[in-house]
């Protein structure tokens, strides 16, 4: 059985993948889809949103909602 969190998220092992401090857009505004999910996480794990992340600051920040999130399962 696969892990879902994991199906949709890249390889951290592939050279491929870079950290979003790198990332070329990384300093210009969350997207939607970003600030929706963000919200999501937060309302779930108790956590306020920054009011205007970076593309690279909501992905981190993603990130570490995650793992602090029941809606998102280990397996």
């Amino acid at each position: 059985m696969t892990n879902d969190r994991n199906a949709n998220q890249p390889d951290q092992s592939d050279a491929t993948v870079k950290d979003p401090s790198d990332w070329v857009t990384g300093d210009e505004p969350a997207t939607g889809a970003q600030m929706s999910y963000l919200q999501t996480l937060a309302q779930d794990s108790g956590t306020e949103v920054p009011e205007s992340p970076s593309k690279a600051d909501a992905s981190k920040l993603i990130d570490e909602l995650q793992d602090k999130s029941p809606r998102v399962s280990e397996g």
